[in-house]
């Protein structure tokens, strides 16, 4: 490829100064600025890096040429990797490619007088280091011009993080824009008497949910009573929530509180409400206008302070236009409504959730596994999870008890997730060679993974020799290059 001159240089500096003059979000100017240099310059998975300090660890936040997923995988503790150093070191690295067709991986710092925010990264082919060298530089410049919305972008991001640690209840899990738009919700009606109500899909965690309402209200202290509707038979829902005389019925041998007399002064999760019968409506909205009932089979009225959380994954509104949810029930519900995303709606969530299973599964299970493979990562991350929250932890659950070695790999998951796109093994569809080399490919590329594209120390890692290594490589087409930034 052509070398840049000077004046190509220049022009892409003034590129950038106009970027930048337009605006100083980094979110804005971060994917022109990137896609300049491997246009202009010809430097190839450009991509910046910023360092969270309060969680050690430095993340890939955008690169010209990686898929979202390809960058959300990527992470460095200080000093790890080449881009860990040069976050620690402060001082800019050239490294030579590792075979003769490879590319030079060229990383500068983002400095400020108060230390490195980050870094910044390119491949290049190789070329004479007097180049080298004046790419390094034009990196450089870019790296400083770069710094005020580098600055910027990492005191919204802790700001952000911080007002959103105050938010998010200790029982719920998740980081994206519509989590964070629940937490909020929850924020603003856990203190107050109104009655909620939980729409969504089921798995989505309703009943997580409801808990933090309750554990956020002046009526935490006092019990959290739970029932399912769907899960009761159809002749004993009134009995179950409104309790029952001995008598009212066979097998009524004594007196029994329901679940209103139950969580008298706290909260009563009504899940599924939409199976709620006939019968049970009329009784329910009587509670929630008098705030008393009658057991089944008494004539005496028991007063009892309730506050409602209910929850249904069915169409209240479909409902009620057929005739088969009471509209003046449904109005009382629906005083605050909360949705909740399903979990394709917030997949930037998926991998800190897994991370989260992986470690209560593997403590519940008496199992020693750490982490998730790229493979199996990637297969997470485009499955549509048609069960939401609860079937990505049974999945990892039966990945954790099948898992060898402390890694999670794709072939552990469920075969609902076995999909050659997903794991870019169409391979395995073949015979028992085809599967094994299926399996091959993905351990060579977790070796890449875990040592950041460093082929030699991944063949140590696997104990075969450097030129196996680059064999294996070649056979599967795997672009080591992808795991160094």
């Amino acid at each position: 490829m052509h070398a840049p001159g000077a004046e190509e240089r220049l022009a892409f500096l003034h590129g950038v100064g106009e970027l930048l003059q337009r605006s100083t979000d980094l979110d804005e100017i971060l994917g022109p600025v990137l896609r300049l240099l491997s246009n202009e310059l010809g430097l190839q998975r450009a991509g910046l890096c910023v360092w969270d300090r309060r969680r050690e660890e430095i993340a890939l936040v955008a690169a010209h040429g990686l898929t979202p997923v390809e960058v959300r995988r990527n992470r460095w503790a200080p000093g790890q990797g080449t881009v860990g150093k040069v976050v620690e070191r402060g001082s800019p690295e050239v490294v030579p490619p590792e075979s003769p067709d490879g590319r030079v991986f060229l990383v500068v710092p983002i400095r400020t007088e108060d230390g490195v925010l980050g870094a910044l990264g390119a491949y290049r082919d190789p070329a004479p280091d007097a180049v080298l060298q004046a790419d390094v530089r034009v990196l450089g410049l870019v790296a400083g011009l770069l710094v005020p919305a580098t600055r910027r972008a990492i005191h919204a991001q802790q700001l952000e993080a911080k007002e959103a640690a105050e938010l998010q209840p200790a029982s719920l899990i998740g980081r994206s824009k519509v989590m964070r738009a629940v937490y909020e919700a929850i924020a603003q009606v856990a203190r107050s008497p109104a009655t909620v109500l939980l729409r969504g899909e089921s798995g989505t965690g309703k009943e997580l949910v409801a808990s933090a309402v309750h554990a956020g209200s002046d009526r935490a202290h006092r019990p959290f009573v739970k029932v399912n509707i769907a899960a009761l038979p159809e002749t004993l829902v009134e009995s179950e929530l409104f309790g029952h005389e001995r008598g009212a019925f066979t097998g009524a041998a004594q007196r029994r509180k329901g679940r209103f007399e139950l969580a008298h002064g706290g909260t009563l999760f009504l899940d599924e409400i939409g199976d709620l019968t006939p019968a049970g409506q009329v009784k329910l909205l009587r509670v929630l206008q008098e705030g008393e009932l009658q057991r089944v089979g008494g004539n005496e009225t028991i007063r009892v302070d309730v506050r409602i959380v209910a929850a249904t994954s069915r169409d209240l509104e479909a409902m009620v236009d057929a005739g088969t949810f009471r509209a003046d029930l449904y109005y009382r519900l629906n005083v605050f409504p909360i949705r909740l995303p399903a979990l394709r709606e917030r997949r930037s969530d998926i991998l800190l959730l897994a991370d989260h299973f992986v470690e209560e599964c593997s403590r519940s299970h008496g199992r020693d596994v750490r982490r998730i493979s790229s493979s199996a990562i990637d297969m997470l991350m485009a499955y549509h999870w048609p069960g939401n929250v609860r079937e990505l932890e049974n999945c990892i659950e039966r990945a954790v008890l099948l898992a060898r070695e402390g890694v999670i790999l794709g072939h552990h998951l469920p075969p609902t997730l076995q999909t050659g796109r997903a794991s870019g093994t169409e391979v395995a569809r073949g015979g028992l060679e085809a599967r094994l080399e299926a399996v091959e490919r993905e351990i060579v590329l977790d070796a890449l993974k875990e040592n950041k594209g460093n082929m030699a120390a991944a063949a140590r890692v696997l104990g075969i020799s450097e030129r196996i290594m680059g064999l294996r490589v070649k056979k599967y087409g795997v672009d080591w290059r992808g795991f160094r930034i």
